[in-house]
């Protein structure tokens, strides 16, 4: 196997395209925005601080002199808040516009009239503080990213191929706004419907004093109040949202024209409508610009001469982004950015594609001809070989054990950095592919919960990528078969799951039925089988194979089966070709064991077992035999489950 990248045609390089070198792009790398100034610490600030500042509010109770209406101002302040948090992550221009808008709202919508000094007021101040030096940071950071990969670059400029400038960026997200603000239009039309409806009646009814005695739930469960006029023997019943203001005993304004009767403090309820309001308005207002926003910057990309630069790409395992390395990063050890992209239809590919045009339409035509004649279609043997194929590789994917997609030198149009709308043209088998970023570049940084998720998915990756040849330099061959088994790390987390088991099942026989009892009844056999295999996996590679030993059987998977193999997210993973595939989980926690120092077991397991299928000359010499294999333990922890689960009915 040829651990070479991909090689891109030399005809689709521009004429004084340079390299990005490892030493241009580590500058370029550290140029990225900093640690605290990633969008989750000034969200965080920022929610907390609003939060803090409502629950500690005087609300000042609903009047008759002022009662509780329609608050549309309050409406817009809140859906340009929510725009703001979310292009806080996004885009950081127009939060600055939007936490500018917000905060001067606020404040004139009675801000000034509270006490300055307390607390509750000067957090959300310095919240927002917070968050404007975020975003001006990351926009400088932006600025200086973009200036480095210019000066890499060099002065060469250069057009995107032809297909590529006819991307259209933002389709998707103009359509969802196209639906979502027309509900919003439909929910403001519905409230101002139930306001007029109101003010009608109101301008008709009669203001009527009168006594509460009494505030109930309904059978529906609406908040139901009596009082009686009074004058008179006369009781009005009627609904109201806040009970609390209207204690047994108090006089209460009603307005009643005939049989409609309300409280003139709360004159209508349209806060349905006004959530809907809110969520559709803010949701499409935020699809409309990222539309926009992407057209405009994707026109601008297709519009200009751009500068160039050769990397490496390739698509991230398992999460879809295209990630781009140093041109001389030949073990795609140090990733820069990520990005989503998609394919546009290369010119080449579209030319060819008309010239043959005519050749298979007469193709299709003889085909037609012959199944006229009798033929029944029925696919042939190497028709139904290549649609297994295709199965097998979604299969794969689907089950996370297909191959790491291959390395491929390309070309990257545009100015890199954070934020950044790119363009790439990529070396494939068959030629060159031509693909456009349809979400903004990422710099491949530490995240900022990066120490508590054991590291990236790409360090992550890498760290199973260990060279073939380095893991087999430290093997000898040998005649008995090599065993790997569950270590300290793997027993500690089985035990762990084992308590969790036990507890599951005190609380399915001693509580009464409810959705948790459901909830643990449909885990148990999940919980089950991963106790089972983190206290007893084993891994045998002998002559003829590996076994694999599971929580409920003992697997053979031939080496001449074998089409992957690595450890992944506490799994060990082995695809094989022409029988399922086996997957061991959990085995072990691999971040807390490297945070302790050790050399977890299921990594060594996987990378050694990797060696012996890519160098047979280190194989085993002799078959293994049953007892070298391993047992199953899912059976005895069935036993052991049903024993303490007769103990508790003992017991209870």
């Amino acid at each position: 196997m040829s651990d070479l990248p991909l090689p891109l045609p030399h005809d689709r390089i521009p004429p004084g395209t340079r390299d990005w070198r490892s030493a241009d792009a580590s500058r370029w790398l550290a140029a990225a925005p900093a640690r605290w100034a990633h969008p989750l610490w000034p969200t965080a600030a920022l929610v907390a601080t609003a939060v803090w500042a409502i629950a500690t509010a005087d609300g000042a109770a609903c009047t008759s002199a002022d009662p509780c209406a329609a608050d549309w101002w309050g409406l817009a302040l809140a859906g340009a808040a929510l725009l703001s948090l979310y292009w806080v992550w996004r885009l950081p221009l127009l939060a600055l516009l939007g936490l500018a808008v917000t905060t001067a709202g606020g404040v004139a919508d009675g801000g000034l009239s509270g006490d300055w000094w307390a607390p509750s007021v000067l957090a959300p101040l310095f919240a927002v503080a917070y968050a404007v030096i975020t975003l001006v940071h990351r926009l400088a950071a932006a600025r200086s990213q973009r200036a480095l990969a210019e000066e890499a670059a060099g002065p060469d400029r250069h057009r995107l191929p032809p297909a590529a400038r006819n991307f259209r960026r933002g389709r998707v997200s103009l359509a969802v706004a196209a639906l979502l603000l027309p509900v919003a239009a439909f929910a403001l039309w519905q409230a101002r419907q139930v306001i007029g409806a109101y003010e009608e009646h109101a301008a008709r009814a009669t203001p009527v004093a009168a006594e509460v005695l009494s505030v109930e739930e309904d059978d529906e469960g609406a908040t139901v109040l009596e009082a009686a006029v009074a004058e008179g023997d006369t009781t009005y019943t009627v609904e109201n949202v806040l009970p609390e203001d209207y204690p047994v005993g108090s006089i209460v304004i009603l307005l009643v024209d005939g049989g409609w009767v309300r409280l003139a403090a709360e004159p209508y309820d349209i806060f349905g409508w006004e959530l809907l309001l809110l969520a559709a308005a803010t949701a499409g207002s935020a699809f409309l610009v990222n539309g926009v926003t992407g057209r405009l910057r994707g026109d601008r990309l297709g519009r200009e001469p751009l500068p160039v630069l050769r990397v490496l790409v390739r698509e991230g395992h398992g999460d879809g982004r295209t990630w781009v390395y140093a041109a001389d990063d030949l073990t795609a050890g140090h990733p820069l950015l990520s990005f989503h992209s998609l394919p546009t239809p290369d010119d080449e590919e579209t030319e060819n594609a008309d010239d043959t045009q005519n050749a298979d339409d007469s193709d299709d035509d003889a085909e037609d001809e012959g199944a006229g004649q009798g033929g029944h279609g029925e696919p042939t043997e190497e028709e139904t070989a290549a649609l297994e194929r295709e199965m097998a590789e979604v299969a794969a994917i689907l089950g996370g054990t297909d191959p790491l997609p291959p390395l491929c030198e390309a070309v990257l149009f545009g100015a890199p950095r954070a934020g950044a709308e790119l363009a790439f043209v990529a070396g494939e088998d068959d030629g060159a592919m031509v693909e456009r970023s349809v979400t903004p570049a990422r710099p491949a940084v530490p995240g900022p919960l990066e120490s508590l998720r054991g590291g990236s998915n790409q360090r992550r990756e890498r760290r199973r990528r260990i060279p073939v040849d380095e893991i087999a330099a430290g093997m000898r061959p040998t005649a008995a078969p090599v065993s790997w088994s569950a270590d300290r790390g793997s027993r500690a987390v089985g035990l762990l799951l084992l308590l969790a088991q036990g507890g599951a099942t005190w609380v399915m026989l001693v509580d009464g039925p409810s959705w948790h009892r459901a909830a643990l009844v449909i885990g148990l056999p999940w919980l089950i089988g991963s106790v089972s295999t983190a206290l007893n996996w084993r891994v045998t590679a002998d002559r003829r194979g590996l076994w694999v030993t599971g929580a409920w059987r003992v697997r053979h998977v031939p080496w001449e089966r074998i089409s992957v193999l690595r450890h992944d997210h506490d799994s060990i993973v082995v695809g094989a070709t022409g029988q399922d595939d086996v997957k061991l989980s959990p085995t072990g926690w691999s971040w807390f064991q490297h945070r302790l120092g050790g050399s977890p077991a299921a990594i060594r397991a996987a990378d050694e077992a990797r060696a012996l299928w890519h160098r047979p000359e280190l194989r085993p010499e002799r078959d293994s035999a049953p007892g070298e294999q391993g047992m199953p333990l899912g059976p005895l922890i069935v036993a052991l489950g049903v024993l303490w689960g007769a103990a508790v009915l003992l017991l209870f």
